[in-house]
């Protein structure tokens, strides 16, 4: 527990201070090492060492590069370009798999390099989205706390007054209780959040798209923690890594934030926030 503590109190210092302070650049970049050590993470565990070099390779080298190009802006295109060339190369891997050994890599673990290498970039690249708008700074925060405030919430309903568990095999300890509870928690600290923010901004601020960010944010943050989780049940894996003693790897940590960062994006491009 004391290691748990003393890396919290490190890095999620670091990690606010990169988001915050330095031109956006500083946080891509943080979002693209955040997001290859989740891709490598990934197909560690599931790869069942199947996932061969090239295909890591092209996998970890895709996850890297799309959160730059949203910092960029370079679109669609880039996009599809990175993913042809991931899919290009791993189905090419998979074929000369099967003409020289018979069936090796089967056409799971070419998507799960595809998942690992596509969608969760492009999952965490709605933070770097999030950083490049206006008051940026305080949206970006608002999906990151967002996330914490949730955990937070469900964590202590579900301790405090929890009796309906089992909802779900995935997490059995879970209970509806809790799950309520990060949805209450997640509504108003958005809420709040978004007054201290105008506060410190100096502007007003629109508080039904942050009423919604918090719901659905919320929704988000739960959905991302179970399909992760998923993962880690039928693979037999209690953490994905170890780069943060204590905590796991990357992908233990910022597995809500994928889900609930695009969420948030999505609802102040429709109803802007200031």
């Amino acid at each position: 527990m004391a290691k748990r503590i003393i890396v919290a109190c490190v890095f999620v210092p670091i990690m606010l201070w990169i988001m915050l302070v330095p031109p956006p650049l500083a946080w891509t970049a943080l979002v693209c090492f955040i997001s290859a050590m989740a891709a490598f993470e990934l197909i560690r565990a599931v790869g069942e060492g199947k996932i061969t070099l090239p295909m890591r390779v092209v996998t970890i080298a895709s996850a890297a590069l799309l959160p730059f190009g949203s910092w960029a802006g370079l679109g669609m295109s880039y996009v599809n370009l990175l993913a042809f060339w991931m899919t290009a190369v791993c189905f090419w891997c998979a074929i000369r798999a099967y003409d020289e050994d018979g069936v090796k890599i089967g056409f799971f673990h070419v998507l799960a390099a595809l998942f690992a290498g596509i969608i969760i970039p492009l999952a965490l690249s709605a933070l770097v989205e999030l950083r490049r708008m206006d008051h940026g700074k305080y949206l970006v925060l608002l999906a990151v706390l967002l996330t914490f405030a949730t955990d937070a919430g469900a964590y202590f309903a579900g301790v405090l007054l929890g009796k309906h568990k089992g909802i779900t095999k995935v997490s059995p300890n879970k209970s509806v209780e809790g799950y309520i509870g990060g949805f209450i928690s997640g509504v108003v600290f958005a809420v709040l959040y978004g007054i201290v923010a105008s506060k410190i901004a100096g502007d007003g601020v629109n508080l039904l798209p942050l009423a919604l960010c918090g719901l659905f944010g919320a929704l988000a943050t739960e959905v991302g923690d179970l399909a992760f989780s998923f993962i880690k049940r039928q693979y037999g894996v209690k953490d994905y890594g170890h780069l943060l003693p204590g905590h796991g790897g990357m992908l233990d940590r910022f597995d809500s934030m994928m889900f609930c960062g695009p969420v948030v994006l999505f609802i102040v491009q429709c109803l802007p926030v200031f």
